[in-house]
């Protein structure tokens, strides 16, 4: 096995989690988005996604989810996930 890989594995150091990559984004992991409202702004909010509403692999300005509070929103930040 190289250190080349391009797979992620579960290890969060193969590339940056920041949120374009849809393959990065399940439903029920805590992620920071901005919401519509917020855009101008760029305050992030906490949640956990229920929904990945992106269709396509990749968006420059981050995928776009609903939360499981119902909000909708861009993905910024994919923080360490709790090990379960």
């Amino acid at each position: 096995m190289t250190s080349h890989s391009t797979s992620n594995n579960g290890n969060a150091d193969a590339h940056h989690m920041n949120g374009q990559n849809r393959g990065d984004i399940k439903p029920g992991m805590e992620v920071e988005v901005v919401l519509k409202a917020d855009q101008a702004t760029g305050k992030l909010t906490r949640g956990v996604v229920a929904k990945v509403l992106t269709n396509s692999d990749f968006h420059p300005r981050g995928i776009k989810v609903r939360l499981v509070s119902g909000q909708v929103g861009r993905v910024q930040n994919i923080p360490p996930q709790p090990q379960l």
